[in-house]
């Protein structure tokens, strides 16, 4: 389930650029999500706003709040303001697109596919205000994560045990999972695991899963 508000700065929203938590702080953090899962900043990205966002992501800064995410910057940064000429000055190419859909009920939605040298990724995110987001996509594959704790993201085959042996790992560690969404196109098919933690894991347990012979992939993203 989603998290919900915790304490006072949750619910007023955070410390920020603006005009809008949800416009400017929410865009922000779903774009450092896919800056974190491409280890730095893109080569290239495409990017669509849907329904509301569709309709005011100019006028509220969205645009630059998406590029300053992608540079990886946090919701306070001074820089945001400039993101616009920051992109070109570190050859990120880019493209905005708008579309309504009644796929996607939610207002905010936004959708970033972005390439950085031979990889790429996508995700598909909502920004519920107060700047508080919920990552509903990685790659089309359905997840359900708030990128308020670390979050360990891990694409593997699709194997009998695989989870129960990856939380064996975390309850090694001592960690406690938070949430836990695992999804696949098809039986036997890559399947990707999204474990939210209440703390991180060790290193040497990151390096461990990425040498696993079904992991294709394992990251540790940060709070964003």
């Amino acid at each position: 389930m989603p998290q919900e508000p915790s304490g006072v700065f949750d619910m007023l929203g955070p410390i920020m650029i603006g005009p809008s938590s949800s416009h400017t702080a929410g865009v922000v953090r779903i774009a450092r999500v896919l800056h974190f899962l491409l280890g730095g900043i893109p080569d290239e990205a495409t990017i669509t706003f849907y329904n509301s966002f569709a309709m005011t992501y100019k006028g509220h800064g969205s645009d630059r709040a998406v590029l300053a995410g992608l540079m990886g910057m946090a919701v306070d940064d001074e820089r945001l303001r400039d993101a616009l000429s920051l992109a070109e000055t570190h050859g990120l190419k880019y493209t905005f697109e708008a579309a309504i859909s009644s796929a996607r009920p939610h207002p905010n939605t936004l959708r970033i596919r972005a390439r950085r040298g031979a990889l790429t990724r996508e995700i598909e995110g909502i920004s519920r205000g107060g700047g508080l987001i919920l990552i509903t996509e990685v790659d089309e594959l359905h997840t359900n994560f708030t990128g308020q704790l670390p979050t360990l993201v891990i694409w593997a085959r699709d194997v009998r045990g695989a989870v129960a042996f990856l939380a064996a790992i975390l309850a090694y560690d001592n960690v406690n999972i938070a949430t836990l969404t695992v999804s696949r196109r098809a039986r036997q098919d890559v399947a990707l695991q999204v474990y939210e933690l209440d703390e991180p894991l060790r290193p040497a347990s990151l390096e461990y899963i990425r040498s696993l012979e079904w992991v294709q992939a394992a990251l540790l993203l940060p709070p964003v």
